[in-house]
């Protein structure tokens, strides 16, 4: 998924469209650690949240669907926005972006927590990030994850934790790495490709080893398990990878390397995806791969296109992961424009809804926010709308749940205003996260709304849970009238809370003269909705 890798413009032939110029892209990462007011942005007031749909509500306004932005620290992309901040300062960075997302009316954030074999909290197995102190090993001061699920939480976003499972280091010399990286304990787990070190997917104790790694982040109160496209290392021209012994010593049963090591790759994600929800089965575990499976020239259920397949470029066969049930969510990067004739985004969404259709996989498509306004870039990404226009195409497949933007930076930018726009035409009202009940179908029981009086601050509202399940959030709606038919609709959401305890206190600071109702949904860990409170009336 995410930011890492070669970003080459519209050469798909052979070459892999994937993220960005790492190199560039560090010398040109700098944030300011607050983020300021975007100028010419139009930020979202009131926050709003979601229900079942109401027979005629606006298709822009959906109550199901997960916004979302990648926050990656591979090279301090996004965060930290360099190395050797000083820890106040790192967290004012995250906060700031967390700010963000919910002034955007997003609902979810990717942070990436373990860009090189390495760890954004004190793990059992890999040693601190480098990218957080400067150098690999050394203690923050502080636990950034600890911190980030909580902040996140505060502000009732999900949290999804994002790994890259098999890349070592951004340079290939293992020497440079802390002493006792497992990568220097165990040289034979790891091979140099391009300009890179990678552990060896090959190797079942490395594979053990890789999961065992992720799964001590099952320790936080993470949402979700994020993994991007980076599993077998993406070609590089005139090199071949350096796994044949390998090959030889574990490749009983297959002719074809190839077969072999896509097999590698089922093995990691079947194996994480049990593994994750035998731990906590209301977890998520995702994948966000390279957008083309394989193109029909090479298959005939391939999409209609002419580029780079994750199939023979990753060894990912993302097709069968969806198939097969391994994952709670895809979030292919579509990060191409409509009209590219390889790789036209009017193409490929359907192509990916179709995959979905009639499996508990949800579908959430990565959006390339980083290629708007950007020099070489087709004249479509210098259109300020071409994005909306994803999300216009996006709303007339049902089986797209959502989008998720990289990244961050790109999204803070708004540049040519595109995030701006994209606010205006789709993002008005707040949506709830879509409901994830294959992890667990149990619903709360209906809560209680105790309270509802006018305030100097607003109007105070006081609700508590009912029954043994206990809620992770609150929906909060409001309706104009006394006695008003309550429609659980988006344009009725003026907030969402994250559950903190028995009595819930909120104020509508929005609510003005007139007379409203309010109800309540609460919602479990998995999204699921319970029915809605009985209302409450103030004048």
């Amino acid at each position: 998924m995410p930011p890492s890798g070669p970003d080459l413009p519209e050469r798909l032939l052979g070459t892999p469209l994937t993220r960005r110029r790492l190199g560039t892209l560090a010398a040109g990462t700098a944030l300011a650690a607050g983020v300021a007011a975007i100028p010419g942005m139009l930020l979202p007031t009131a926050a709003h949240a979601e229900g079942p749909a109401a027979p005629g509500a606006d298709p822009n306004a959906p109550l199901r669907q997960l916004r979302a932005m990648w926050i990656a620290s591979v090279v301090n992309i996004d965060w930290p926005s360099a190395t050797g901040l000083p820890a106040e300062e790192q967290r004012a960075q995250l906060t700031a972006w967390f700010d963000l997302a919910v002034s955007l009316r997003f609902n979810a954030v990717m942070l990436q927590v373990r860009p090189t074999a390495d760890a954004f909290w004190p793990s059992r197995y890999e040693p601190w990030s480098q990218y957080l102190t400067g150098t690999q090993g050394v203690d923050p001061g502080y636990d950034p994850l600890a911190f980030a699920v909580e902040e996140a939480h505060k502000r009732n976003l999900q949290l999804h934790a994002w790994f890259n499972p098999y890349r070592v280091s951004m340079q290939t010399d293992p020497s440079k790495l802390v002493e006792w990286h497992p990568a220097r304990r165990h040289p034979d787990w790891v091979f140099p490709y391009g300009p890179k070190l990678y552990y060896n997917p090959g190797i079942p104790e490395v594979r053990r080893f890789v999961e065992d790694a992720i799964l001590d982040a099952l320790r936080y109160d993470i949402d979700g398990v994020h993994f991007d496209d980076y599993f077998y290392p993406y070609p590089v021209s005139g090199k071949d990878l350096p796994d044949t012994d390998t090959f030889a010593t574990y490749g009983d049963g297959f002719d074809d390397i190839g077969d072999w090591r896509r097999h590698n790759i089922d093995l990691l994600i079947s194996e994480m995806y049990q593994r994750i929800h035998a731990r906590k089965p209301h977890v998520q575990f995702g994948v966000s791969p390279f957008g083309i499976w394989r193109n029909a020239s090479s298959d005939p259920a391939g999409s209609d296109t002419g580029g780079t397949e994750s199939y023979n470029a990753n060894y990912a066969d993302t097709r069968k992961w969806v198939k097969e049930g391994w994952l709670d969510y895809i979030n292919p990067q579509i990060y191409w424009n409509i009209g590219l004739p390889v790789a036209d985004y009017a193409k490929l969404t359907p192509w990916w809804a179709e995959q979905v259709r009639d499996t508990p996989v949800k579908l959430y498509i990565g959006e390339a926010t980083y290629k708007v306004g950007a020099a070489g870039q087709p004249a479509a990404w210098q259109d300020q709308a071409e994005l909306s226009r994803h999300l216009d195409l996006d709303a007339k497949y049902p089986e797209v749940a959502g989008n998720v933007y990289f990244s961050a930076t790109e999204v803070r930018a708004d540049t040519l205003g595109a995030t701006s726009r994209l606010v205006a035409d789709h993002y008005q009202h707040p949506a709830l996260p879509p409901a994830m009940p294959r992890l667990d179908p149990r619903a709360p029981h209906r809560p209680q709304l105790t309270h509802a009086v006018r305030t100097d601050d607003g109007v105070s509202l006081r609700f508590h849970p009912t029954g043994s399940l206990r809620p992770s959030s609150y929906a909060i709606f409001r309706f104009d009238g006394h006695g008003a038919q309550p429609v659980v609709d988006a344009t009725n959401l003026i907030a969402t809370v994250r559950a903190t305890g028995h009595t819930q206190r909120y104020t509508d600071t929005t609510a003005g003269s007139g007379t409203y109702s309010y109800a309540v949904l609460a919602l479990s860990p998995t999204e699921v909705a319970s029915p809605l409170s009985a209302a409450r009336t103030v004048h």
